[in-house]
C-alpha cells in the first residue's frame, strides 16, 4: 500500500486500536489475539491499529512488538490494512517503523515521545527522521508531549511526502481549526481523543470526519451504529447513544488514571472476548466498578 493509497483509506470509516490479549502471568497471547482479530473482522473498520494506545504499545518490549504487529497483519492479510504504532525517543522510534515495514504492516502511527518536553524544531527533526526511515506511510499522533504547531506540520508535509496523516488527542479547538486550514487535503485529518464518539460531532464540524473507536473492542455492533448515524446525520440516534451509554461511560472512565485502556479490556471481558489483565503501571477496574459496566453495557444487547 502507497502512502496515497494509506490516505485515501483514512478519510473514509470507522479506526479502532485492538486491545493487546495477555495471559494471567501479563506474557503476549498471540491466539486470543488472532482470535480478537478475527471476531472484529466482520463489523468492518476500515483500518486498524496494532499495538496503539489501547494495544498499550507503551509497554510492549520489542520482541513483543515485533509478534503483535506480525500476528495482525497474519489475521488480517488483504482484508483489513494494519497499521503499527511506534514510538519513544527518535532511534528507537526509527527501529519500531523499520520493523514495522519489514514485517508488511500499511503504515505508520508515530505515537509521542517519551517524557520530555521539545521545542517546534526539535519535534520537526524527530518526526522527520522516522518518515524518512521508511517508504510507507505515517501518521503522527498530535498527543501528549508532541504538540505540532501549523508551522511545523507544513514544514514537514514539504519534507516528509510519506506523511500522510495527523490524529489530534489534544482537543484544542482553534489549534486544530488552523491546522486544517493551513495544511488543507495534504493530510487525513483523525480525531484521537479518549471515547472519540464523544467528539465526532465537533470534529466533523471543523473538517476531520474520521476518528478511532476505543469501545469498538467490546461494542462493535453498537460503535458501528454510533459511526453510521454521525455519517448520516441522524443526530438524534446519536443524541440517544451519547445520553444513554458513552457520557455515563466517561464518568466510569474517569474514576481512575489509566482507565481509558483498562475499561476497554474490562468492557471486553464483560463481552466474553477478555484480553486479560492489563499491564503495570495501569490497574485494572475493581469489581464494584466492573458491574457498573456491565449495567451500562446490558441495555445495549449482543454485540
Amino acid at each position: 500500500m502507497t502512502p496515497e493509497e494509506l490516505k485515501s483509506v483514512l478519510q473514509a470509516g470507522l479506526l479502532s486500536f485492538p486491545l493487546t490479549d495477555f495471559d494471567s502471568a501479563l506474557r503476549f497471547a498471540p491466539g486470543p489475539y488472532a482470535a480478537r482479530l478475527e471476531w472484529l473482522q466482520p463489523y468492518g473498520a476500515s483500518a486498524l491499529f496494532a499495538a496503539g494506545g489501547t494495544g498499550e504499545f507503551f509497554s510492549l518490549a520489542p520482541r513483543e512488538f515485533s509478534a503483535v504487529v506480525q500476528v495482525a497483519l497474519d489475521t488480517c492479510r488483504a482484508r483489513t490494512p494494519i497499521i503499527a504504532g511506534a514510538g519513544g525517543g527518535t532511534t528507537l522510534a526509527i527501529e519500531y517503523a523499520q520493523e514495522a515495514e519489514r514485517l508488511g504492516a500499511q503504515g505508520i502511527l508515530l505515537l509521542p515521545h517519551y517524557l520530555t518536553e521539545a521545542s517546534q524544531q526539535g519535534l520537526v527533526a524527530h518526526v522527520q527522521a522516522v518518515c524518512q526511515s521508511v517508504r510507507i506511510g505515517v501518521i503522527v499522533y498530535n498527543r501528549g508531549a508532541c504538540r505540532l504547531t501549523p508551522a511545523s506540520l507544513l514544514t514537514l508535509a514539504g519534507r516528509c511526502p510519506n506523511l500522510v496523516g495527523f490524529k489530534d488527542g489534544v482537543g484544542d479547538i482553534e489549534a486544530f481549526v488552523s491546522i486544517r486550514q493551513t495544511l488543507g487535503e495534504r493530510f487525513a485529518y483523525l480525531g484521537g481523543l479518549p471515547t472519540a464518539e464523544v467528539f465526532a460531532g465537533a470534529y466533523q464540524a471543523m473538517g476531520c470526519p474520521v476518528y478511532s473507536s476505543a469501545v469498538f473492542n467490546f461494542i462493535p455492533r453498537t460503535a458501528m451504529a454510533f459511526y453510521a448515524a454521525h455519517t448520516a446525520g441522524d443526530g438524534a440516534t446519536c443524541e440517544r447513544l451519547l445520553r444513554e451509554f458513552f457520557l455515563p461511560y466517561i464518568a466510569l472512565r474517569n474514576q481512575g488514571p489509566g482507565y481509558a485502556v483498562s475499561i476497554v479490556k474490562a468492557g471486553a471481558a464483560l463481552a466474553g472476548h477478555g484480553a486479560g489483565p492489563v499491564r503495570p503501571p495501569l490497574t485494572d477496574l475493581s469489581p464494584p466498578e466492573v458491574e457498573h459496566l456491565r449495567a451500562l453495557m446490558a441495555p445495549l444487547g449482543a454485540q
